[in-house]
């Protein structure tokens, strides 16, 4: 198991930036592929982003390419999701995953999940 714990949440301007946090622990944390999926009230929730287990491969849902960036240290056990160019849209709770599947977009091929961090972008 990976347990996993999202940080660095909080309120910010549209336009603004945040920089999400992805604790886990363990010893195996660089075996995984690691994601950010999030979910506003009342919707379901969507990928954000997803890193392979080397860091080598990539990927962003349409809505934020361009604007987020996911990144990962394992020497910490860490992963990252840089957010900049805000927008009211991005407001949701944040969920950090783990998987040992490949690189996935569908948050049922995830098997930790930490217990999400709010995001609000509001003036």
């Amino acid at each position: 198991q990976v347990p996993v714990v999202e940080s660095g949440g909080g309120l910010v301007q549209p336009g603004g930036s945040l920089r999400l946090s992805c604790l886990a622990s363990g010893r195996t944390f660089s075996l995984y592929a690691m994601g950010w999926f999030r979910q506003a009230p009342g919707k379901e929730r969507e990928f954000v982003a997803a890193i392979s287990w080397s860091g080598g491969s990539r990927y962003y849902a349409d809505s934020v390419k361009g604007r987020f960036t996911i990144s990962r240290d394992s020497a910490k056990n860490t992963m990252y999701l840089l957010m900049n160019i805000l927008k009211p849209e991005d407001t949701a709770v944040y969920y950090c995953a783990a998987t040992l599947k490949p690189t996935s977009s569908s948050y049922r091929d995830y098997d930790y999940w930490g217990q999400g961090t709010q995001v609000t972008v509001s003036s």
